[in-house]
């Protein structure tokens, strides 16, 4: 890459610097292209899988995104906020305006069919609409900036569309669960599951309904952090990591889990909601006791297995890290979100208490992994990915074969879990925030060159 000094002056040749120019461009364009072709094999792959399991499939649902009834009102709206930040201010209103507009007419067809109350239609018109704007008629940084931020928005409505054919695929092909193990294991850290559910219960309505609000809600604060880090790309400053890159490697990888180790939650297997399926109706009021053996159970083909790990905690716990370096209201939102969201999880039975340290593990993993990339590879990055990969990998293995010795003797595996645990957050800690090792996320691409320079 072509590196000027502090004067301008070009350190190479101009014949090599027009060569890497070049050559730059040409792999740009193959990511990009590969990139798009990519996605729409995935939508492809994902319609054809959700035609054979009889499910909706992502081309279906993004269809009724543009002129059907959206399954998500959060989702399109927050993918098209995003995009909006790349755009000059005068672009943004009308884009907005015109948003609401068309949101608005179709809420109002809507309601004359007798149709659900919805919205969604208007984001998803105006975002594809600003990218075909972007790309036929804009030019130069205001291009580049504008595709990019649309892309990010893009990417968050479509890996939502390919995550719900997903969840369907692990139904489809996990007829049995893991529930009875990761109970059992659960018992280590005083079965928390039990315990919040119980508590929220006596709680009453008012905190039951704002943390379930807040754990449907997560895109909601996730944009706000993210519109918050990517405030300044319109004047060419891009942060060298943001939110949406964890949020989406964190979906991309976490799913993953869900067939290796299925499971659908203490409601579902222990609870009212299992219809039949579960092994006692106990959930949150009595914790079954320790049996002499332990296997799989059996479930429906209809219930999503995703619960190890919770993403839902991974991705609240990657918002509060991202979060910290923001002014205070941001800081405290992040925090708020953060807990809510752990006493969701536990407490409307999506989860076990398990669940909620292998979903920080992967987050605290991944997230060292994309951090501050011009740092390249060293022996830090190095150490606390090879941590984080082994007690993500520990702990399941406890889970799966050491079940009952787990809830036979909790204390000592507790401590053993969550002292592990500590020490993979002390030293992602110590690796990333610790004085003298932050860095500015906002400096810009010729600032960054000159200092690497000197």
């Amino acid at each position: 890459m072509l590196i000027h000094d502090a004067q301008g002056r070009s350190t190479s040749p101009p014949e090599q610097a027009g060569v890497g120019r070049v050559l730059e461009r040409r792999f740009r364009s193959w990511i990009v292209w590969g990139g798009i072709a990519a996605a729409v094999l995935v939508l492809v792959a994902g319609q054809l899988m959700a035609a054979h399991i009889h499910a909706l499939g992502p081309l279906t649902s993004l269809f009724r995104d543009y002129a059907g009834t959206p399954k998500s009102a959060t989702t399109p709206w927050a993918g098209f906020l995003l995009a909006l930040v790349g755009i000059t201010a005068r672009a943004r209103v009308t884009a907005l305006a015109a948003a609401i507009a068309l949101d608005l007419v179709f809420v109002a067809v809507r309601t004359l069919e007798g149709r659900p109350f919805t919205v969604g239609n208007g984001p998803t018109i105006v975002l594809t609409a600003l990218a075909v704007i972007a790309a036929v008629r804009w030019t130069g940084a205001r291009r580049h900036t504008a595709l990019r931020t649309i892309a990010l928005g893009a990417l968050l409505i479509l890996a939502t569309k390919i995550g719900e054919i997903w969840l369907d695929i692990t139904a489809w092909a996990c007829p049995q669960v893991l529930d009875p193990y990761v109970q059992l294991a659960d018992r280590a850290l005083g079965n928390p599951a039990w315990f919040v559910g119980h508590a929220l219960d006596v709680a009453g309505p008012v905190p039951l309904g704002v943390v379930r609000w807040v754990y449907f809600e997560l895109p909601v604060a996730a944009i706000v952090v993210a519109i918050w880090q990517l405030r300044g790309v319109t004047a060419g400053l891009w942060p060298r990591h943001h939110l949406v890159r964890t949020f989406l490697t964190i979906g991309l990888i976490g799913p993953i889990f869900y067939v290796l180790f299925p499971v659908v939650g203490p409601i579902l297997a222990f609870g009212s909601w299992g219809n039949g399926m579960e092994l006692a109706n106990v959930w949150p009021n009595v914790v079954p006791p320790v049996p002499s053996s332990v296997e799989s159970m059996p479930f429906d083909t209809i219930t999503p297995r995703n619960c190890m790990p919770s993403l839902h905690t991974a991705w609240a716990l990657s918002l509060f890290i991202h979060s910290r370096r923001g002014p205070l209201w941001l800081r405290w939102g992040g925090a708020f979100w953060l807990v809510c969201t752990l006493i969701a999880t536990l407490g409307l039975g999506a989860h076990y208490g398990i669940d909620l340290i292998v979903g920080a593990t992967l987050c605290l993993t991944i997230e060292s992994a994309l951090r501050d990339p011009d740092r390249g590879w060293d022996r830090h990055r190095v150490r606390i990915v090879a941590f984080g990969v082994a007690t993500f990998t520990g702990v399941l293995l406890c889970i799966r074969y050491l079940a009952l010795p787990m809830a036979t003797y909790p204390f000592p595996f507790g401590i053993a879990i969550l002292g592990i645990f500590t020490a993979l957050a002390i030293t992602f800690y110590t690796t990333w925030f610790a004085p003298n090792r932050g860095e500015d996320l906002l400096a810009p691409e010729a600032e960054r060159a000159d200092l690497g320079q000197r």
